[in-house]
């Protein structure tokens, strides 16, 4: 007989942004994955005294805190965003605490398939710690406008939008391409359709893969 996998089908999804991740995130946690958005994670972490606020802190000064103590997150945003040197400082500084959250949560996932939102998937080399990767894609334009209805400074979205790799670099690697480029119904759809796939995979005897 052949073994049940004893692990989570582990999936890194990415995406430029305001090219819809958020909603097929939603998409594939009200279809039954587990989900862990790094983001999230990162903004848990970055608290008063939690290890992402120290880390920044011993990085960058006090100068990186809000009066009441806590990280001016927006302000490290604008900065790191327009100065390539500073932005790597930051990741530096951040990204190994969260790695190591993000690891210490799937190791007790016991859900079949786990989605997990990885912005910087491709740019830091992170896709080597899924079993496979989801790309989200949507026309510049339609990026640029969904953010700037979002309330984000035009010269904000432009420089995040810089600081990320083209689109069709990261289609050229992905496993999987969502493209996010007609009607809600119609990509919440393709999740839907992507994740009964990745459930047939998780759910069938290793022996097979």
């Amino acid at each position: 007989m052949k073994a049940m996998r004893k692990r989570p089908l582990t999936i890194a999804l990415t995406g430029g942004l305001a090219a819809g991740k958020s909603e097929a995130m939603r998409t594939f946690a009200r279809c039954g994955a587990w989900t862990l958005s790094l983001d999230a994670l990162a903004r848990r972490l970055s608290r008063k005294g939690a290890s992402v606020w120290r880390a920044v802190v011993r990085t960058f000064g006090r100068a990186a805190l809000r009066p009441g103590g806590g990280l001016d997150r927006e302000a490290l945003a604008r900065e790191v965003f327009r100065h390539p040197r500073r932005r790597r400082l930051l990741e530096r500084a951040a990204h190994p605490a969260i790695l190591r959250e993000m690891r210490r949560r799937l190791s007790r996932c016991r859900s079949r398939v786990a989605v997990v939102d990885v912005p910087l998937l491709f740019e830091r080399g992170l896709q080597r710690e899924f079993d496979a990767s989801v790309l989200v894609c949507a026309p510049s334009g339609a990026r640029l406008a969904r953010a700037l209805r979002r309330g984000m400074p035009r010269s904000d979205a432009l420089a995040r939008m810089r600081a990320q790799w083209p689109q069709r670099r990261k289609e050229a690697i992905a496993d999987v391409v969502l493209r996010n480029d007609a009607s809600l119904h119609d990509f919440r759809r393709a999740v839907r359709e992507r994740f009964h796939a990745f459930r047939l995979i998780a759910t069938s005897p290793q022996g097979d893969r």
